[in-house]
């Protein structure tokens, strides 16, 4: 990725982003359909009920999020974007993926606003490079169309994953007993989205902890979230299962305890989503399973029944990670 974006910037000069015409008002009546008339929407049960007080489908909603941002969180961008608590991020994802507002917007605004110095120089490049990434993702799709399906990495493609349906269940509920993983797989079921750091945690446990294939979170993603794009989910999940172009190493396996204690260190992300631990002490918030009998029964907690131990063990499923690793590194 860092050769094609240093690449692209040497060489962008898109054209300035076009103001909307002015229509002028008509007496012509047109016969018409209302959008409610197409009953889009879920019903028994509408599962999508939660939706509405999170997203404001449409070009008004993408431009609100979008001014909203340049206001203020594009200030913490790119320290404070790792922290799925806070609203560091533009939250722009699903109003891009339906051309609700444009990446050349995007693009000059930001320029425009660094130049002004309304935007400090690196939040706004980091800004960038990440719609930069979003594009890499498409190039990538383009240039190499077998990536759908198979590994950019062909070192991969005898890869031994041990999918096991009753784990897989366990992950998509957000049930595996690791709670910042929990966390994002529920705040992805009820809200259609999930924080970018903890995609990249959910997304590790699957591939790395369970050793899932992963075209199996790849659908998943896919069909629950608002977001859903080709190109970005296949790179994404490529790239965080080891086998993608400019991947992260497959020996790179997210700690779920570690990354919760770094990136949502009060437990605030977790108690949200989570909220059956919600009154357990900080020191515990990642590790449940730590705590002392006393502790959990002061918080509401039976592990188990209230909440599952870990569905794996995070050193063994580690070691037999690399183990499945080092055999296809040797053949």
């Amino acid at each position: 990725f860092t050769p094609f974006w240093r690449h692209c910037l040497s060489i962008l000069s898109p054209s300035p982003v076009l103001s909307v015409p002015h229509i002028k008002p008509t007496n012509c009546i047109v016969d018409s359909e209302l959008l409610d008339d197409w009953g889009l929407l879920p019903t028994n049960p509408n599962w999508a009920s939660s939706f509405e007080s999170e997203w404001h489908p449409g070009e008004d909603g993408a431009q609100s999020r979008w001014e909203t941002f340049l206001e203020s969180a594009v200030m913490y961008y790119k320290e404070g974007r790792d922290f799925p608590a806070q609203v560091n991020t533009s939250l722009l994802s699903p109003h891009l993926a339906f051309g609700e507002i444009s990446v050349k917007q995007l693009w000059f605004d930001v320029n425009n606003s660094i130049t002004t110095g309304e935007v400090d120089h690196k939040n706004g490049q980091k800004f960038l490079s990440e719609i930069g990434w979003r594009e890499y993702a498409r190039y990538l799709l383009v240039h190499f169309p077998h990536i759908l399906e198979k590994p950019f990495n062909s070192k991969f493609d005898d890869f031994p994953w041990d999918s096991d349906e009753t784990l897989v269940a366990a992950w998509k509920a957000g049930k595996t007993g690791y709670p910042i993983v929990d966390a994002g797989m529920r705040e992805l079921w009820q809200t259609g989205y999930m924080h970018n750091r903890v995609r990249m945690v959910v997304a590790s446990f699957l591939t790395k902890h369970l050793r899932t294939h992963w075209r199996v979170g790849a659908d998943w993603f896919w069909d629950t979230l608002l977001d859903a794009d080709i190109g970005n989910n296949t790179a994404s999940w490529q790239w965080v299962a080891g086998c993608g172009a400019d991947a992260a190493p497959y020996f790179r396996i997210f700690n779920p305890v570690l990354q919760g204690e770094k990136f949502d260190k009060a437990g605030a992300y977790v108690k949200k989503w989570v909220p059956e631990l919600s009154k357990l002490e900080q020191r515990y918030i990642h590790k449940p399973w730590e705590a002392d009998p006393m502790t959990l029964q002061l918080a509401g907690v039976t592990l188990g029944k209230t909440y599952p131990y870990p569905i794996v063990e995070h050193k063994q499923a580690r070691t037999d990670a690399l183990a499945a690793y080092q055999a296809i590194k040797t053949s």
